[in-house]
Formats: C-alpha cells, structure tokens, sequence
C-alpha cells in the first residue's frame, strides 16, 4: 500500500520559516520525481499549483514566486522530501501536498495546512 504523510505544517507569521516533510511508503522512492504542490484557500483541487519539483535525478524546478526562498530536498536512504520555506509571506497561505510521479503513476498525499498570518 502506497503512503505519502505530510507533516510540518502550522501557523506562522509573515517572514517566519516552516519545514515540510513527505515521508512516503511503498513505492520504490529513489526512482520518483517528487512534487510539492499548493491548494490556495478558495481554489478547487485542480486548481493546485507546482510549487516545487525534484527528479530523480536532483534536478529542481520552482515556481517563481518561491525562487529563493523555498528549498526542496530528498533523501532517498529515508524515503522522505522535505520543502524549507523561508521569509513566509500570506500568499504562501494554502494546503501544501507532496505528490511522487513516475511514468504514468501519481501518489499524493493528504496535505497539510499552512497558514501565513499576524
């Protein structure tokens, strides 16, 4: 049974840090690209935007509006993806999922929430 479990999430006010985790089970992990994905309040689920990516083989792409404050990372010893998100800003507010692609399989997680907010 494939797993993706997001953790990491909360409040935090603007120019505050977080650190999400996507700790995945089931799947070979070393061989997935790996997506995180933002759900802004308000937006339905195919609405969701590409925050930021790493393949397999490290390469990272991000959305622009996250270049240089947002960090992905994967451990593939750990199966895991964390994104760093630095200098939070309230539009970064959403429901933040890790999703693992490879070919034409696609596991998501259930997300979690992050709120940006004085």
């Amino acid at each position: 049974q494939v797993q993706l479990v997001e953790s990491g999430g909360g409040l935090v006010q603007p120019g505050g840090s977080l650190t999400l985790s996507c700790a995945a089970s089931g799947i070979a992990f070393s061989g997935y690209d790996l997506n995180w994905y933002r759900q802004a309040p308000g937006k339905q689920r195919e609405e969701r935007e590409l925050v930021a990516m790493i393949a397999v083989g490290g390469e990272r792409i991000y959305d622009d509006s996250v270049k240089g404050r947002f960090t992905i990372s994967r451990d593939n010893n750990q199966s895991k993806v964390d994104l760093q998100m630095n200098s939070l800003q309230p539009e970064d507010t959403g429901v933040y999922y890790c999703a693992a692609r490879w070919d034409r399989y696609s596991y998501w997680g259930q997300g979690t929430q992050v709120t940006v907010s004085s």
